[in-house]
């Protein structure tokens, strides 16, 4: 059976009346009289047959016919918002907004961006570093490179590597270290967040106790600031191969004993489905998977 669907105008006026739980305020905003939004809405429940407001002595509220409904027209509308933004968007098309983390941005895609630039030169990158969530509806960015397992709703998630954890430190400390139990002669760097274990981990794979990972320890927000102290040599960092393979390339950090883990997550270059192929976002992918894995090569 075909549904005639109702006013735009009375849905618009359903949505920002509900949203607001005031007449006045869904005035205010539509920029139309309070007597014309009453007007779209008690049009919109006589389409429907359905009450939509209970229009109370103290106020407002959604009827259950109101409730079910909210959900669908709400995001009905977010949707022509976010296809009108990619309409407009379309007008600069060659810019390519990507949102990561600050380490990852840091330590592994900015040494690596030149070579993409070359490659795609009419494309403007622009790296927005944040720990945030991306809001791909509201907040600029095309794609992003997240960490976990790659089972985003609503997102094509492509797999682009996944870390070796394994201690890093300078090569002046490194000739101290004989033995992972010496390790406890020595401050233990690691970063806060989803990483926070990774001592712990590696010590119990080491056959350690884990009491080692509670002694002196220094503690940062950035897996870039933790790597940083390592070539300082302030200490022994719980290393991720993303953030250290180009110290360790370069000579600055060397990895003194031979256990690595392999992490269960990964990196993944996520978009929302339906801009995912965009060209300009396909172009970064291929760039991305075709990347050399390096992972694993250092001694």
């Amino acid at each position: 059976m075909t549904v005639k669907l109702p006013s735009l105008n009375g849905l618009r006026a359903f949505e920002t009346v509900a949203r607001h739980m005031s007449f006045t305020k869904a005035a205010e905003e539509l920029n139309v009289s309070q007597t014309a939004v009453s007007h779209q809405i008690r049009r919109l429940e006589a389409e429907l047959g359905r009450s939509l407001f209970l229009r109370r002595n103290d106020g407002l509220a959604l009827s259950a016919v109101g409730h079910a409904y909210l959900p669908g027209v709400r995001s009905a509308f977010q949707g022509l918002r976010f296809a009108t933004e990619q309409v407009f968007a379309s007008d600069d098309n060659n810019v390519l907004t990507v949102s990561t983390l600050v380490s990852v941005a840091s330590k592994w895609l900015l040494p690596r961006l030149p070579a993409f630039q070359q490659a795609f030169a009419a494309i403007d990158v622009r790296i927005s570093a944040s720990t945030d969530w991306v809001d791909f509806r509201s907040g600029g960015i095309d794609a992003a490179i997240r960490y976990g397992h790659g089972d985003w709703k609503g997102l094509q998630a492509d797999f682009l590597m996944s870390d070796e954890i394994f201690p890093v430190c300078s090569p002046a400390l490194a000739k101290t270290l004989n033995s992972p139990a010496d390790l406890a002669d020595h401050a233990l760097l690691q970063v806060s967040g989803v990483t926070a274990g990774d001592w712990a981990t590696w010590l119990s794979a080491a056959g350690q106790t884990t009491q080692l990972a509670e002694g002196p320890r220094l503690t940062f927000d950035l897996a870039l600031m933790a790597v940083q102290a390592a070539v300082d040599g302030q200490g022994v960092c719980i290393g991720r191969s993303t953030y250290v393979d180009d110290d360790l390339r370069a000579g600055r950090l060397v990895i003194p004993f031979e256990l690595r883990l392999q992490d269960a997550l990964g990196f993944y270059l996520v978009a929302p489905f339906e801009t995912a192929q965009a060209e300009k976002i396909a172009a970064f992918r291929s760039w991305l998977l075709a990347l050399p894995k390096t992972t694993g090569t250092f001694v």
